[in-house]
């Protein structure tokens, strides 16, 4: 079964012919080790589905210090979503920290698809409050967890991050530093 039917069908059935339909509306890219899907002050006219590979998503501050939003890995979706539902200039950046091999659709075969296909606007909602409901827990733990909390958090639920991801970017997406993250480990 295509990965991604079997990733669509964890939250709505399909027949053979709505697959077909569906993945007629996506294309294959390969993305090297650093490069950019998306950087800030272009329009993101893709949304991206990871077969293969690990990428992040971030920002600079005043400071030139990097903030990292998320990370995305097989299975994943990404995009700037402020910037492909508004068609207005990023404010972050995405990139590859490994090779990927991707699927990925233009904003306007998303919206011919789920004008087309009920069933794929239903999908994308539940993966949409899915995605706030991550973006809630977030900022929770953010406001209310120490680093420590935080760390063993995403230890817990991403252990596989710890094994693919710089040190550095996972400090960066903990809020913390590179130091403090060793001590975290420790």
């Amino acid at each position: 079964m295509h990965p991604l039917r079997k990733h669509i069908e964890e939250i709505i059935p399909l027949t053979d012919e709505e697959f077909e339909q569906i993945i007629g509306y996506f294309e294959t890219t390969r993305k090297r080790k650093h490069q950019y899907l998306v950087q800030e002050g272009e329009v993101a006219d893709k949304e991206y589905w990871v077969l293969k590979g690990c990428l992040k998503s971030y920002f600079f501050d005043a400071d030139g210090k990097e903030h990292i939003l998320q990370f995305g890995m097989e299975n994943w979706w990404i995009t700037d979503y402020e910037s492909f539902v508004k068609r207005t200039p990023s404010k972050i950046f995405i990139d590859c920290i490994e090779d990927c091999e991707l699927l990925f659709i233009t904003f306007e075969n998303r919206e011919k698809l789920t004008a087309q296909m009920h069933k794929m606007e239903r999908f994308w909602a539940k993966k949409s409050k899915f995605g706030r409901i991550a973006l809630q827990n977030r900022i929770l733990s953010l406001l209310k967890n120490s680093a420590k909390e935080r760390y063993d958090l995403l230890l817990e639920q991403y252990p596989q991050l710890f094994q693919r991801v710089p040190k550095k970017l996972i400090a960066a997406y903990l809020g913390v530093s590179r130091e403090t993250l060793s001590r975290l480990g420790d």
